[in-house]
C-alpha cells in the first residue's frame, strides 16, 4: 500500500517509471479507483513516470470531511504532487477525474503540463438529478446493487465479462460516504468559465457510445478550451480507457509527443 500525506489526510497511489518527459498523472471517476489506469500506468510507465491516486475515501485514501469542496482535494491533489517531488505533470481524468483536472488547473496552474480530460464535462445538464439519485440510491441500496446497475451502461458490450466483473467489484468496494463526496464533486461541477481560461494543451476524449457523459458535452467541452483537440473513440461506452485501452492510449500517446515537441 503506497499513500502520501497531505494536510487533510493520505492520498493512495500507484506508481511506474520513469525518464526524463513529464509524469503522467492519472485521476479515477466517481465509480472507479486507482486500478482503472492499471493499462495506462503499464503502457505509460514504460516511457516516463506515471502515476495514478485515489479519491479521497477511495482504496488506500483516507477519507475527508463532508463538506470537503472539489477545490479544497484538487490542493490535495497538488499536495500529493509535491510530496512525489513532482514538480509539473500531464494531468488525466475521466469523468470526475477530469472535473478534478480542471479543479487542478485552476488552482495551480503552472503545475500542469497539459491536460487530457476524459468522458466528462464542463458542466451536466442533469446534474443535479444524477446527483440526488447517487445519493438516494446510496443510502438505500447500497453499494453493490449500484455497482451492478451501472456497469453495463459505463461500459461496452464487447467489453469482455472478466472486466466487468472487476468494475463491480472495485465499485461494491466502495465506502457510500466517499461516493457521495464525489458525486457532488462531478455532477454538481460548474466549471465553463475555468474551462475557457485553460491556457495548456487540452485533449478531450470521449467515448462514442457514452450515454452518461455523451459526446456533445465533450464537444461542448472542446469548444470551451482555447485550442482544444477533440477525439472521439470508436466504440467506447463511458470507461473509456478500459472498452478501447489501445485507442485511449494511442490518442493519449500521439498528444503528449506533439505537446512535448511545441514545448521543447
Amino acid at each position: 500500500m503506497a499513500r502520501v500525506s497531505t494536510s487533510l489526510g493520505a492520498i493512495g497511489f500507484v506508481e511506474r517509471g520513469q525518464g526524463a518527459d513529464a509524469p503522467i498523472l492519472f485521476l479515477h471517476g466517481v465509480g472507479s479507483d486507482k486500478s482503472v489506469w492499471n493499462a495506462q500506468i503499464d503502457h505509460f510507465g514504460r516511457s516516463r513516470r506515471a502515476v495514478a491516486f485515489d479519491f479521497p475515501g477511495y482504496a488506500e485514501s483516507d477519507p475527508v470531511a463532508d463538506g470537503c469542496t472539489r477545490d479544497e482535494i484538487a490542493e490535495m491533489f497538488v499536495a500529493a504532487m509535491d510530496a512525489l517531488a513532482i514538480d509539473r505533470a500531464h494531468v488525466c481524468g475521466l469523468s470526475l477525474g477530469g472535473v478534478m483536472a480542471i479543479a487542478i488547473y485552476h488552482a495551480a496552474p503552472a503545475r500542469c503540463a497539459s491536460l487530457v480530460i476524459a468522458n466528462s464535462f464542463a458542466a451536466h445538464p442533469q446534474g443535479q438529478a444524477i446527483y440526488d439519485r447517487s445519493v438516494e440510491l446510496s443510502q438505500t441500496s447500497g453499494m453493490r446493487a449500484i455497482a451492478e446497475q451501472r456497469a453495463p451502461i459505463l461500459l461496452a458490450n464487447s467489453t469482455p465479462a472478466e472486466v466487468r466483473d472487476d468494475v463491480i467489484e472495485t465499485m461494491a468496494s466502495i465506502d457510500p460516504a466517499a461516493y457521495r463526496l464525489a458525486a457532488r464533486a462531478v455532477w454538481l461541477a460548474g466549471q465553463r468559465d475555468r474551462a475557457a481560461a485553460i491556457s495548456v494543451p487540452t485533449l478531450i476524449l470521449v467515448g462514442s457510445e457514452d450515454p452518461v457523459t455523451p459526446p456533445a458535452l465533450s464537444r461542448e467541452l472542446a469548444e470551451l478550451v482555447p485550442g482544444a483537440r477533440y477525439v472521439e473513440l470508436a466504440g467506447a461506452s463511458h470507461l473509456s480507457n478500459l472498452d478501447q485501452s489501445e485507442q485511449f492510449n494511442r490518442a493519449v500517446e500521439r498528444f503528449l509527443s506533439e505537446a512535448e515537441q511545441v514545448a521543447g
